[in-house]
């Protein structure tokens, strides 16, 4: 992920931010009714899928491919494949269009990277997904992963550590400072509708 040197200096200077300063309770049994709030449980969903992603790669090298190991791919395909473009359809909707909408270049210029980054997910979904099928799907249980997917899955994963470190560290609090009662009203209600929950 390319990292432009105006955002470098915002993350230094992010480091000092905390989430619980600004009403940003990262707990997974946040509501929608406080989607800033809800944004950062998602992530502490996103780090346990991307740790069983983890402890699936180290089961396999151990202990092969079994039915832990097709339950744990199971998981995170589910997790991937439905809860995290969502996750990513609420920051494009509602937190970057603040900070791009914003005067600080700085600001601008990371929304436009968060964005970027999002992109590059996406791509490197569909090359992990595919070594993840072939795991939770294996019915011989003498599935070894090559070199190539080995990576594919690590690569995945590391994607997400400095996204996130900038999300919440720079985007979400520069974001919070900006957006209304009526915008997160706004923002809970379309959450909520994407998802096919009643109001």
């Amino acid at each position: 992920m390319a990292t432009l040197a105006p955002t470098s200096r915002l993350i230094e200077k992010g480091r000092r931010f905390s989430l619980a300063s600004l009403n940003l309770h990262a707990s997974p049994s946040a509501g929608f009714e406080a989607p800033m709030d809800m944004l950062v449980a998602c992530h502490e969903r996103v780090q346990r899928s991307l740790d069983l992603l983890g402890r699936l790669q180290r089961h396999l090298e151990t202990t092969g491919c079994d039915d832990s190991a097709s339950s744990a791919a199971h998981d995170v395909l589910r997790y991937f494949d439905l809860a995290a473009p969502l996750h990513h359809q609420d920051e494009e909707l509602h937190v970057f269009p603040v900070l791009l909408a914003g005067s600080d270049t700085a600001l601008r210029a990371l929304a436009r990277e968060l964005i970027e980054d999002h992109r590059q997910m996406e791509m490197a979904w569909v090359t992990a997904r595919v070594v993840l099928v072939a795991i939770e799907q294996d019915a011989t249980g003498a599935l070894q992963l090559s070199a190539a997917q080995t990576a594919a899955l690590s690569d995945f994963a590391d994607l997400y550590a400095l996204h996130i470190e900038r999300e919440e560290g720079l985007a979400y609090p520069a974001a919070v400072g900006q957006l209304s009662v009526a915008d997160l009203q706004r923002m809970s209600l379309d959450m909520m509708a994407r998802r096919g929950l009643a109001s």
